[in-house]
């Protein structure tokens, strides 16, 4: 097939390249063989070693394996960044077991759904969310708990409290001598995370992310920014939360991988991040645009070093041209864009370095990253150059597909009438002559807060739950500072009244917060289809009119 994004790469990018047929936890076995005694984190005042974690990583797995994981098993990690979070995915790839990633911010409802969806046996978690998750074992086919405290990596090395009925992290990572060598046979394609995405009901689905799948995608974006690396040289910034497949790869993998020391930022705090930046010179910042937004409103910005960053990668939701701009004449460094979705590891296309910049794309492909355009209706018709269409991918980063849902896996991954299996991302897209891409419009109806997909019908539904409410309908608005938030239509049963902040106090018990409405309107009635659907474009149109009657 044509492909002239080749044309339009960095010089030194090539256009194909062999990917490793190993397992992931051979990243920091590689990484810790050159650089054992570089630091690997910094995190609250305290660092730890690359042998410091491959260390902990061998204690850990053995005593998984202690407590009867086996391979193929789920171990699931919730926790914000934190040296525990590499330690726990080393150590669960290790043994073979599969590591779902788990938003610590998500609602117990939300946890619920994902241990019960992924079978998970063992759980990885703060102090903190201790008893959330133990009330998970009457509902699931959880086993163990395993609790930790940030503060029992930072610089005052503050114990971790005991609680009954879960285990110490602490008492996992440690014991008399060298670790025991953990040896599981694991295949190239054996599942290595399960990635959970909404789906076009809400319910949540695990993109499996073979050893393959990850491990290409880390070769694919280092050597499409790099002309060549010395372990042990660069410095990232990892805002991005490790539970998020984008922080999952391009920070904690791809970070281990060329013995990056990772700054982690266990929440987002500009006055810490900026503070970061000045006290480690980072050599790469990956993050949303929310967060690029947030140090520009700081009226010290351009006092803490950002333009001495060798790069700055906004992701996870578009990033708007007057944000470029602004960032870009503010700190005078170029701000790139990247696009990419958890069925693909995630990253498929990027910015080129020095080649040609075209804002509001979303730039050229990864190297052995194919894409085509079709046509929305049928799926298989090829649209010309500039025409709007599915945007289709193929590369070596592409998921297995879904965990137990053959008939959700078989309508994303499509064989083709090449022979190849092509991931239908639902994303209305255009490529231009050169091979650039412009994403059109996002998968139908989602929302995208901060970088994270919010699907209406989940909202919906907890809205729903509430006595008082017969029909519910929600929607992205845009918003400067966070890309979209979620506004929510709501109609009463007869004679009911309730207000618009416990609406969404009762929201924030069952949703993350980056998913509860910023704004409840009630309504006699919504816009609807002659089959009773809600017309959800109507709703977007109305809002987007009011916004700009308002401005």
């Amino acid at each position: 097939m044509h492909r002239p994004w080749l044309e339009h790469y960095d010089y030194w990018v090539p256009p194909h390249l062999t990917y490793p047929e190993r397992p992931l936890w051979e990243i920091l076995d590689a990484t810790c063989v050159e650089i054992p005694n570089a630091p690997a984190t910094a995190f609250l005042g305290a660092t730890l070693t690359f042998r410091d974690i491959k260390t902990q990583a061998d204690w850990l797995a053995a005593a998984f394996i202690r407590l009867g994981i086996v391979k193929g098993d789920r171990v699931g990690i919730m926790l914000p960044n934190c040296p525990q979070y590499m330690v726990s995915a080393f150590a669960a790839m290790r043994c073979g077991a599969v590591v779902v990633n788990v938003n610590p911010a998500l609602a117990p409802r939300e946890v619920r759904q994902i241990a019960v969806d992924s079978g998970m046996r063992l759980l990885i978690t703060l102090h903190a969310l201790a008893s959330m998750a133990s009330e998970l074992k009457k509902a699931s086919a959880l086993e163990h708990v395993v609790i930790t405290s940030l503060d029992a990596y930072s610089a005052a090395r503050t114990p971790t409290p005991p609680i009954a009925d879960t285990l110490p992290f602490a008492d996992l990572v440690t014991g008399e001598g060298a670790p025991p060598v953990t040896r599981v046979p694991i295949a190239a394609d054996d599942v290595a995370v399960l990635q959970y995405t909404g789906g076009t009901t809400g319910s949540p689905k695990g993109a499996m992310l073979t050893h393959r799948n990850i491990f290409a995608n880390v070769i694919q974006t280092e050597s499409f920014t790099y002309r060549s690396r010395v372990r042990g040289e660069a410095r990232y910034m990892v805002v991005l939360p490790y539970a998020h497949v984008f922080g999952f790869t391009v920070g904690l993998m791809k970070g281990a991988w060329v013995g990056a020391l990772q700054i982690l930022i266990p929440r987002f705090d500009v006055e810490v991040v900026l503070e970061a930046v000045r006290d480690f010179q980072p050599t790469y910042f990956p993050a949303v645009p929310t967060v690029w937004i947030a140090l520009l409103s700081h009226p010290r910005v351009t006092e803490f070093g950002l333009d001495r960053v060798r790069i700055l990668t906004s992701g996870g939701a578009p990033c708007p041209p007057d944000v470029l701009d602004r960032f870009e004449r503010t700190i005078g460094r170029a701000l790139f864009e990247g696009f990419g979705l958890s069925e693909a590891s995630p990253v498929t296309h990027s910015t080129p370095l020095l080649g040609t910049r075209k804002i509001g794309s979303i730039g050229l492909p990864m190297p052995d990253t194919d894409l085509k355009i079709v046509d929305a209706e049928s799926g298989t018709r090829r649209c010309a150059t500039g025409e709007p269409g599915e945007l289709c991918i193929s590369g070596p980063q592409v998921m297995k597909g879904y965990w137990n849902r053959p008939d959700e896996t078989a309508q994303a991954l499509r064989t083709h009438d090449d022979g190849r299996v092509w991931l239908h991302t639902g994303d209305i897209a255009t490529i231009d002559a050169d091979g650039y891409t412009r994403i059109v419009q996002r998968k139908k109806d989602m929302i995208i807060v901060d970088g994270f997909n919010v699907y209406p019908s989940e909202v919906e539904a907890v809205l729903c739950q509430h006595p008082d409410v017969r029909v519910a309908a929600a929607i992205g608005v845009s918003d400067a500072y966070h890309g979209e938030v979620v506004r929510a239509f709501v109609i009463l049963h007869d004679g009911r009244t309730v207000t618009p902040e416990a609406m969404i106090a009762h929201c924030r018990q069952e949703l993350a917060p980056y998913k509860v409405p910023g704004v409840i309107e009630f309504r006699a009635s919504l816009p609807m289809t002659n089959l009773g659907k809600v017309l959800y474009r109507a709703l977007r149109d109305e809002a987007t009119s009011q916004a700009e009657t308002t401005r």
